[in-house]
């Protein structure tokens, strides 16, 4: 169920804006400039190919020629002249039919010249034979280059999302944003496989032919020319209708799709609290939304290929009546109206290609625009060229007047300043909200700060490379993470080396997860999916403290790590937290009691700022703000620990 905060999410920032589709057409077009060599042997094919084509109806007209020249000739009396037949026809008041002869060369008392049909029709065989070759090897290269196109775009997916900053994902859904990494560049790649190639080759087709027809006659290349303003019209509007639509399309998708995502991850929380038919309700109306954007951008789109249908009819009619004039009057044979009405039919046919697959193009602009945006989101400041760090991490920490705020309007943490001396165990507490986290955030630089500094022995981190900074962090979270693999691949994440698994294996016994890793039927090799099935929330709770373990860290952080376990795991991994901890800094961020007692400095945070520190004991008599937590929240647990 999608809480209020993915709602204004799905519905807000960036996504209401319109498609530009001309700026965003050239983008991708744009993204083929490595495959030119590629496009230029593939348009050499097409143009060949086309070029054959486009021949191919006038040399069938030669043939018919030979054909009607051997009927008409068979017929008339053997050893006169084709211009005596046709005068004789005058004299007996056929000279309409004269007329029409007068462009057919026939050899009077001579019959059809198979030899020299079968001829051109073999001709004609080997042109169309070499154009479909040709076309075929275009067909792959143009599959080629969109496969290796889609490669670097998704690379370059893959290489934006690393760099953008968390405040990017926390603005959005998962699953929208899995959409355009996922649904969108297929939907790209499909539309230039199916459109780019018969683009190419419509576009050079209208071309090829409309010079053939003027060739052949240029008054019926006229006259097939009146409906392409009409075919122009259509094309146009019935476009402008569709694109908003396919747009809409693709945003409800990405809604869909978070929706799933969010659903299937929370499956269980929607059951418990008995959530399926509001789940259900909100799936149906997204479902709804994405069926009417769909079916609107498909029928609008789908409308112009039988306009365009009609109009090249119009345009067949046309061509076929004037064409019988001109045969009629004997300025066009038989055979060239034959070859025109074919060329008329392959000059409707391009134009109407052009015209249905403009929903595919649209759809594809559509998608691309998403994943341009993606890339063109603003990214977490660079790294610096020549990052700086400490000649010897000790694990000194400082903040120096650090001011933050997610919100530029809402200040939350103002002028804070702190130092932990190597080896110290700082424990954090305060209420939700009082920007607990946002300090263990600023540290790993996941957000940098609004003002002031933070140093690492001496070192500010703004100047220290992001890599150099985490490699020396520990970290473990109260949401748990681990990926599909085994157990002993999950906890070998946390090194940035080759381990051995007695390594492995001597972390999960330092975070006491030895013990129920080996009740498990495969012990350190069971596969565990994504979500972590067939563990508990505390298993998977002490597999990442494991991995915490195995990466060896100067600085430890644990943001109420042991909020999953029970109270005697968390008794015996505090046990072994302290023993990591000897030597290396900790900051620690819980409410439970047993997490913080024994901390060297406690923090109380209120408001973004500490209102007060120092160790428990003093703390407790101090009687202020750690004093009334203690009372509220801790009394009982210490009794029962107690």
């Amino acid at each position: 169920m999608a809480g209020p905060m993915g709602r204004m999410m799905a519905g807000g920032g960036p996504e209401n804006r319109s498609l530009d589709f001309k700026v965003s057409g050239r983008r991708l077009l744009a993204q083929f400039k490595p495959e030119r060599i590629t496009l230029c042997a593939m348009l050499f094919c097409v143009v060949v190919s086309v070029g054959l084509n486009v021949v191919g109806p006038k040399i069938l007209g030669e043939a018919t020629d030979l054909v009607f020249a051997g009927i008409i000739g068979r017929e008339m009396p053997e050893g006169a002249s084709k211009e005596q037949v046709l005068d004789s026809m005058r004299e007996r008041g056929d000279g309409e039919i004269a007329d029409m002869l007068r462009s057919t060369d026939f050899t009077p008392g001579k019959g059809i010249d198979f030899g020299s049909v079968g001829s051109v029709l073999l001709f004609a065989l080997v042109v169309f034979l070499v154009a479909g070759l040709l076309m075929a090897v275009a067909t792959r290269l143009v599959n080629t280059s969109v496969n290796r196109t889609m490669y670097r775009m998704r690379e370059d997916v893959q290489t934006k999302l690393s760099r953008l900053p968390l405040s990017y994902f926390d603005k959005r859904q998962r699953g929208e944003v899995l959409s355009r990494a996922t649904n969108d560049i297929d939907n790209i790649g499909q539309t230039l496989q199916q459109s780019m190639g018969q683009l190419i080759n419509s576009l050079l087709t209208i071309i090829g032919v409309l010079a053939m027809m003027f060739w052949v006659s240029w008054i019926l290349a006229l006259v097939a020319l009146v409906t392409v303003p009409l075919s122009a019209v259509v094309a146009t509007r019935v476009g402008k209708r569709s694109q908003p639509h396919f747009v809409q399309q693709w945003r409800s998708t990405g809604k869909l799709n978070a929706h799933i995502e969010e659903m299937y991850t929370g499956h269980t929380l929607v059951k418990v609290f008995g959530r399926q038919e509001e789940s259900a309700q909100q799936f149906a109306e997204q479902n709804e939304a994405l069926y009417e954007a769909g079916f609107k951008a498909q029928f609008n789109s789908g409308v112009m290929q039988p306009l365009m249908m009609f109009v090249s009819n119009i345009n067949y009619v046309l061509v076929a009546v004037v064409g019988g004039l001109r045969v009629a009057s004997g300025s066009l044979s038989i055979g060239d109206v034959q070859a025109f009405i074919q060329y008329s039919r392959q000059f409707s046919m391009p134009l109407t290609q052009v015209a249905s697959m403009a929903n595919l193009v649209q759809s594809g602009v559509a998608s691309a625009e998403r994943i341009f945006e993606l890339l063109d989101a603003e990214e977490q400041r660079p790294d610096p060229v020549a990052g700086v760090r400490p000649e010897e991490l000790r694990g000194r920490v400082a903040l120096e007047h650090v001011s933050f705020r997610y919100d530029p309007e809402k200040p939350l943490i103002e002028d804070l300043s702190l130092v932990v001396e190597p080896g110290h165990t700082v424990a954090i507490v305060g209420p939700t909200g009082a920007g607990k986290t946002t300090l263990v955030n600023l540290l790993m630089r996941f957000y940098d700060v609004s003002g002031g500094r933070i140093t690492l022995d001496g070192v500010d981190i703004a100047n220290m490379s992001r890599d150099e900074l985490r490699a020396g962090i520990g970290m473990v979270l109260q949401d748990t993470w681990l990926f599909g693999g085994t157990i002993a691949e999950n906890i070998a994440y946390g090194a940035s080396r080759q381990v051995t698994r007695g390594e492995i294996e001597e972390a999960a016994r330092a975070a006491h997860a030895d013990r129920f890793i080996r009740t498990l039927p495969d012990g350190y090799d069971t596969v565990l999916d994504d979500e972590g099935s067939g563990v508990s929330a505390g298993e998977k709770q002490l597999i990442t403290i494991a991995r915490a373990f195995l990466s060896d860290p100067v600085i430890l952080v644990l943001d109420e790590a042991t909020s999953s376990v029970d109270t005697r795991t968390e008794v015996l991994i505090q046990k072994a937290m302290a023993k990591l901890a000897h030597g290396r800094t900790s900051f620690v961020i819980a409410h439970r009691l047993s997490t913080i007692r024994d901390a060297d400095t406690i923090l109380v945070m209120e408001n973004g700022s500490i209102v007060e520190q120092g160790a428990h004991s003093d703390l407790l008599a101090a009687d202020g703000a750690y004093a009334r937590l203690y009372k509220a929240q801790f009394a009982e647990a210490v009794a029962e620990v107690d």
